[in-house]
């Protein structure tokens, strides 16, 4: 795997954190809505940054924060910020998501964009060992979770966008509902034209409106990427 991942404005060094970087993330980044210029964004579980890094890149928002659990990957992010052209308005907190939401809703402040690859399990990462798939999952943020924080820190006109595996997503839709947040937009991923339809990229606010329904394949063939992908990704990516 790359210690470096080179970006078109930036670089980002994985070599301390499990979280490489990966299509998930570069998906979420390219696709997230930021036409409403939010001037205060949060990128939950930040990983490498590399989320947060292309939302600097792509707005001219004051605040971006990030928050990390993991002592590693926070300090992995620490670093791709503090290199980047954007340090200045770049921010990682080490903490729990719960813990945070809570202090910054104490704090009564908002964001304008939340944005989140959650932590979630797919079966190639489940291990044969079932206490240690359940320790792992029950320790992570579960999506209610998720959904109960960012609903209490969501400015009043925000979005909150979130890739999830696709087969979660009336579920999570469903959760999002009970918390007065309602979706917006939503983009499905097929890797290729034949594959299953295998990640949602959901965009939620707290204002129901009519939900505008798009589809995305990566590629036609191992790597010949579709033109939909390339125009999605080309700002970052540095052979599209």
């Amino acid at each position: 795997m790359l210690k470096v991942f080179q970006f078109k404005e930036f670089t980002i060094h994985q070599d301390k954190t499990a979280m490489k970087v990966g299509t998930d993330a570069v998906l979420l980044g390219a696709w997230c809505s930021v036409d409403n210029f939010p001037d205060s964004i949060l990128d939950i579980g930040s990983g490498t940054g590399v989320i947060s890094l292309m939302l600097a890149q792509r707005s001219d928002a004051i605040t971006i924060d990030a928050v990390e659990l993991d002592a590693n990957a926070y300090e992995q992010t620490v670093e791709n910020f503090e290199q980047s052209d954007w340090g200045d308005r770049l921010y990682c907190y080490n903490s729990s998501f719960q813990e945070f939401a809570d202090e910054i809703a104490e704090d009564e402040e908002v964001y304008d964009l939340i944005v989140s690859n959650p932590p979630f399990y797919t079966d190639d990462f489940e291990t044969k060992d079932q206490s240690r798939n359940k320790a792992r999952f029950t320790s992570s943020l579960s999506f209610e979770e998720l959904i109960i924080g960012v609903s209490k820190i969501l400015s009043k006109n925000g979005t909150f966008t979130v890739i999830i595996p696709s087969k979660e997503e009336h579920n999570f839709v469903d959760l999002a509902n009970q918390h007065q947040l309602f979706l917006n937009s939503v983009c499905r991923i097929q890797g290729n034209p034949s594959s299953e339809i295998k990640r949602s990229l959901l965009a939620f606010s707290f204002h129901q409106t009519e939900i505008t329904e798009e589809h995305l394949v990566i590629e036609t063939s191992r790597h010949n990427y579709t033109d939909d992908y390339i125009n999605l990704t080309k700002d970052f990516y540095l052979k599209m």
